[in-house]
C-alpha cells in the first residue's frame, strides 16, 4: 500500500519521483557522485512503478521505469550499442524470487520446473565490447542503454578481456562488468590521499573514475578486473542455454565468474542465495546480490522484455550488511542552501569492503525518534556500498546516564541563529562561509561549469587567503596571485586561470545548473534553457509559466521564482555578466512554436527520448505514448517498431530527427 501525503495528488507525486530519480541517475552514472543509497533509490523507484500501475494514464515513455542509466559524458566520443543494454528488475527478499517464478509460469502457461543459471552480481561498471571479424573494434560504457562512452584504450590489458577472439561470428557484442578488488581500491585511495587528492567513496566509484580517465596510462596503472556474462546474439554462437553461453565465453578467452550454478526451481535458488550471501565478505570484491536467468534461451524469446528489462532475468539483492559500533559524537554539516545535516562520528568498522567512520543522521526528528545519545552502541549498515546509515540504537547496551543530544540554536560555522524549515534546521545567512564554499564547489563541478582545477580543497585555500568571497571573484584571479600559494606553481596557476577563462561561455543549461537553484538538477536545467533561451528570459518568467513546464510543477516553480528574485542572486548574475560570463544558447525558438501539435517518439534517437520530449514540450507541443488519428507527427529513429507501422496505417506523418529540426526552424 502506498503511503503518501493526502494533500499530494498522484500527478504531483509521480512528477516529484521522476525528477528525483532522474537527478539520482545523472549523479550516479555521469558525475560518479551518488547522493542516494541503493535502498532509497529502490524505494522511490518501486513507489513510482506502483503509482504508474495504479494510474496507467500517467505512464509515459520517458519515465525512469521505462529507461536505463543516464547520458554519457561529453569528454569521450559516443558509440551506439547495436543492441540496447538493458537493466534488470530487482527482488529484495525470498518472496520476490517466488513472485518472479510465479510470473514466469503465468507467461509460459506451464507448471513445468524451470531451470535457472545463477551468477554472483558484481557491484561494478557495465561494459559492452564489439568485435568485428574477431578483432576488438571498441569498448563502451552502458551510458543510457542506447549509447555509451568509447573507453576502448582504457580496457586494453585487463586480464580476461581478449583483443582477438578465434572462431567468433563476423559481429559479436560481449557484455561484462568491470570492477576493482578491495585491495586495489585501498591502494588507489592511499595514493590519492598522499597526493592531497579526494579519495573515492567505494570500489564501484573508483572503477567508474578509472575507466573514464582521459589518459589511458592512468587506467593502466590501476588493476581493473572484469567478469563477462553475456552476448547480444547468443544463437550466433550455436549455444542453446545460458550455461552453454558462459562455457563458450570461457573457452574464447573471456574471464567468467566461477561463482555460477545451474539450479532447478525457486527453492534451490533460495538455498543458493543464503549460501552466497554468507560468502560475500570473503570474495575480495563488492557483490551485492545474485543474478538469476532462465537457462533455456528459447524461453528468453518467449518471455520477452519490458521497455527497460528482460522478463527472463532478475537481480536478487542481498540484505544490507549490518555491524555494531559506538557513536562518538555528532557533527553538523552546512549545505549550500543552509540546510543543517547531522552526521554521526563512529568508531571505524569495515562494512562491505570499506571502512566506515561516519554516517548520515538526516535531521533532528531522526535523532529524536531513535533517542540517539553520544556514547550509545548503534547498528549501522551501508546499502549497496554507498551511504552509511544508523539503523537503530541498542538501548539495552546503554551504560551510565547519557544525556539526550540537543541541537545548537546557532549555525556552527557562522554563529547566526538557525530557523526551523519543516523537518530541517537551516542557516539563512547567505554569507555563511560553509554555504559559500558549497556553492563554489557546485559551480565548479563537472556537471556545472566543469572547472577541473577548482577542487574543494583549493577553493577553501582561496577563501582562507581572502582571494575570493563568492563565485564572481573567481574571474578576477590572476596567475600572479595563485603562483605563490601552496600546491601551485607557474604552470598549474596558468592552467587554472585558463580553465576559469574558458568557462565564461558555457552552454546555457550548464550555467543554469551551476547557479544552484532549488530543485533544479541537470535535466530541469536543460528544460529551462530550452524553454527560455537565456538567463534574462528565465528571470522574466512568471510562476504560472514555470509551473506549466513538464515535470516542474507549482512547488518547484514558486521556489525557482523566489530564488531568482533574491538580491544575492541578482547581484551575482550582474557581477558575472560584468566579468564577461555569457552563457551560450542553442538559439531556441519561441516557447509556442509547436503549440497545438502532438508527437509520438519511437525507435532509437540520437539523444535520449527524455531530452527530445522535454524540448518539444518546452516549445508547446504535447508528446504522447501511443499513436492515434489525432497524432500530428511520429518521430522515428533507428529500429522503430509497431508505432511506426501504426502511423503508416493511420496515415500519420512520419519525421526523421533531421526533418523534425527543419519543422522547428520553419515554425520559429
Amino acid at each position: 500500500m502506498l503511503e503518501t501525503d493526502a494533500n499530494v495528488t498522484p500527478v504531483q507525486r509521480v512528477s516529484d519521483l521522476r525528477a528525483r530519480l532522474r537527478e539520482a541517475n545523472y549523479r550516479y552514472y555521469v558525475l560518479q557522485d551518488p547522493h542516494l543509497s541503493d535502498a532509497e533509490w529502490d524505494r522511490l523507484f518501486h513507489e513510482l512503478r506502483a503509482l504508474e500501475a495504479a494510474h496507467p494514464e500517467l505512464l509515459t515513455p520517458d519515465s525512469p521505469t521505462q529507461n536505463v542509466g543516464a547520458t554519457p559524458q561529453a569528454s569521450f566520443s559516443t558509440v551506439r550499442h547495436p543492441h540496447p543494454m538493458m537493466s534488470l528488475d530487482n527482488a529484495f527478499d525470498l518472496a520476490g524470487l517466488e513472485e518472479f517464478e510465479a510470473r514466469l509460469r503465468r507467461v509460459l502457461a506451464s507448471e513445468d520446473e524451470i531451470d535457472y543459471v545463477a551468477e554472483m552480481k558484481i557491484d561494478g561498471l557495465s561494459v559492452n565490447l564489439l568485435y568485428e571479424d574477431g578483432v576488438l573494434a571498441w569498448a563502451a560504457t552502458r551510458g543510457n542503454g542506447a549509447q555509451g562512452e568509447d573507453v576502448t584504450f582504457n580496457v586494453l590489458g585487463i586480464p580476461g578481456l581478449p583483443g582477438r577472439v578465434v572462431g567468433a561470428p563476423a559481429r559479436l557484442e560481449v557484455r561484462g562488468e568491470l570492477y576493482l578488488s578491495h585491495a586495489e581500491f585501498r591502494r588507489i585511495n592511499a595514493e590519492r590521499e598522499a597526493a592531497g587528492e579526494p579519495t573515492f567513496k567505494n570500489p564501484r566509484n573508483a572503477a567508474s573514475g578509472t575507466i573514464r580517465q582521459l589518459d589511458p596510462k592512468v587506467s593502466a596503472g590501476r588493476k581493473l578486473q572484469a567478469f563477462f556474462y553475456g552476448v547480444a546474439e547468443p544463437y550466433a554462437l550455436g549455444v542453446r542455454t545460458q550455461h552453454e553461453l558462459i562455457a563458450w565465453l570461457d573457452g574464447a578467452g573471456f574471464r567468467t565468474n566461477p561463482l555460477l550454478e545451474r539450479v532447478t526451481g525457486v527453492v534451490a535458488l533460495e538455498a543458493l542465495a543464503a549460501r552466497w550471501n554468507a560468502l560475500r565478505g570473503t570474495l575480495g570484491y563488492d557483490a551485492d546480490g545474485m543474478v538469476v536467468k532462465v537457462d533455456r534461451l528459447a524461453l528468453h524469446d518467449e518471455l520477452g522484455s519490458t521497455a527497460r528489462a528482460p522478463r527472463w532475468a532478475i537481480a536478487y539483492k542481498f540484505p544490507a550488511q549490518e555491524t555494531t559500533t559506538t557513536l562518538l559524537g555528532v557533527t553538523l554539516q552546512v549545505g549550500r542552501t543552509g540546510k543543517i545535516t547531522p552526521v554521526a562520528a563512529l568508531e571505524p568498522r569495515l562494512i562491505e569492503g570499506t571502512e566506515v567512520s561516519r554516517a548520515t543522521l538526516h535531521n533532528p526528528g531522526f535523532i529524536r525518534a531513535l533517542d540517539l545519545r553520544v556514547g550509545d552502541a548503534v547498528v549501522v549498515h551501508k546499502s549497496g556500498g554507498i551511504i552509511p546509515e544508523v539503523l537503530r540504537v541498542l538501548r539495552e547496551a546503554r551504560t551510565g546516564d547519557l544525556p539526550p543530544y540537543t541541537f545548537p540554536e546557532t549555525c556552527p560555522v557562522c554563529g547566526e541563529a538557525l530557523i526551523e524549515d519543516g523537518a530541517n534546521l537551516r542557516c539563512v545567512n547567505v554569507a555563511c562561509p560553509a554555504q559559500v564554499l558549497a556553492r563554489l564547489s557546485h559551480y565548479a563541478s563537472r556537471g556545472a561549469m566543469d572547472i577541473d582545477g577548482l577542487s574543494t580543497k583549493r577553493l577553501q585555500k582561496l577563501l582562507d587567503e581572502g582571494l575570493i568571497r563568492g563565485v564572481p571573484d573567481l574571474y578576477d584571479l590572476t596567475t600572479e596571485q595563485l603562483e605563490p600559494l601552496d600546491g601551485f606553481g607557474k604552470l598549474s596557476a596558468r592552467n587554472l586561470v585558463g580553465q576559469i577563462e574558458r568557462s565564461k561561455t558555457p552552454p546555457l543549461e550548464r550555467f543554469i545548473f551551476a547557479l544552484g537553484l532549488p530543485h533544479v538538477g541537470q535535466r530541469t536545467a536543460q528544460l529551462l534553457a530550452t524553454a527560455f533561451g537565456s538567463v534574462a528570459g528565465l528571470q522574466a518568467a512568471s510562476v504560472e509559466t514555470l509551473a506549466a513546464l513538464h515535470d516542474v510543477g507549482s512547488t518547484t516553480a514558486q521556489a525557482l521564482f523566489d530564488a531568482l528574485r533574491q538580491d544575492a542572486m541578482k547581484t551575482m548574475l550582474a557581477e558575472l555578466a560584468a566579468r564577461g560570463v555569457q552563457p551560450v544558447s542553442r538559439g531556441t525558438p519561441r516557447g509556442d512554436a509547436l503549440k497545438g501539435l502532438s508527437f509520438v517518439l519511437t525507435g532509437t534517437l540520437s539523444e535520449s527520448r527524455d531530452a527530445v520530449k522535454a524540448r518539444l514540450e518546452a516549445l508547446g507541443a504535447r508528446v504522447g505514448s501511443s499513436v492515434s488519428k489525432k497524432t500530428s507527427y511520429v518521430v522515428a529513429g533507428e529500429a522503430a517498431g509497431s508505432k511506426l507501422e501504426k502511423a503508416r496505417t493511420l496515415g500519420v506523418a512520419v519525421l526523421s530527427e533531421e526533418e523534425l529540426a527543419g519543422l522547428i526552424v520553419d515554425r520559429a
